[in-house]
């Protein structure tokens, strides 16, 4: 689980609207999740890797991002990886996105750092179901030692509860703290 990508992966709590388009053919998809490199989405377009298709999509309120990528991944039935083929204005639109997405807790990043103390569990921006998976592989399988949330913008129910059971059954000290993790945490730490 430790991130070796080049690009962080921001998840969304539900799939985003996008538009594909590929030779003449264009679909709704549903953009999973998103980097400065590229993308996951659903589609019912039948995409082979190393095709190029062009997307459309827009990150909450964020401008319309037109941009070309092409296809690198097919993981199941209709769910691709793609990489982003952007010039520096797309970049800048897809930066702007992701970080305004993350300051507002509707998109999260988790990753895990391997640092010369033990490996520390990052998440910034929301901490909701769409972390869970994620979340509870990083305690219960990578062995963290301690998870900073100094960058949590926003938690729903699920997310106390994945921060109670990180404190209480795996006893990580959750030392950083962001002040929405603060406003719940003496309800966590009383369990």
């Amino acid at each position: 689980m430790l991130e070796k990508r080049r690009h962080q992966r921001v998840r969304f709590d539900d799939p985003l609207p996008m538009n594909v388009g590929h030779r003449g053919e264009r679909a709704t998809c549903g953009l999973e999740n998103l980097s400065l490199g590229g993308l996951m989405f659903r589609s019912t377009l039948q995409l082979t890797v190393g095709e190029t298709i062009g997307c459309e999509f827009s990150v909450f309120e964020s401008p319309l991002i037109d941009i070309v990528a092409t296809v690198t991944s097919r993981v199941g039935n209709g769910l691709y990886g793609a990489r982003f083929e952007a010039g520096p204005m797309s970049q800048h639109l897809v930066e702007d996105a992701i970080n305004n997405a993350i300051y507002r807790g509707k998109a999260t990043v988790l990753s895990i750092h391997d640092l010369a103390e033990g490996k520390i569990m990052r998440i910034a921006g929301g901490l909701s179901a769409a972390t869970r998976n994620d979340f509870l592989h990083g305690v219960a399988r990578v062995g963290v030692i301690d998870i900073d949330l100094s960058e949590v913008t926003a938690i729903d129910e699920e997310g106390v509860s994945l921060v109670a059971l990180a404190a209480t059954q795996y006893k990580l000290p959750l030392s950083r703290r962001s002040p929405c993790i603060d406003a719940i945490w003496h309800r966590v730490s009383a369990a």
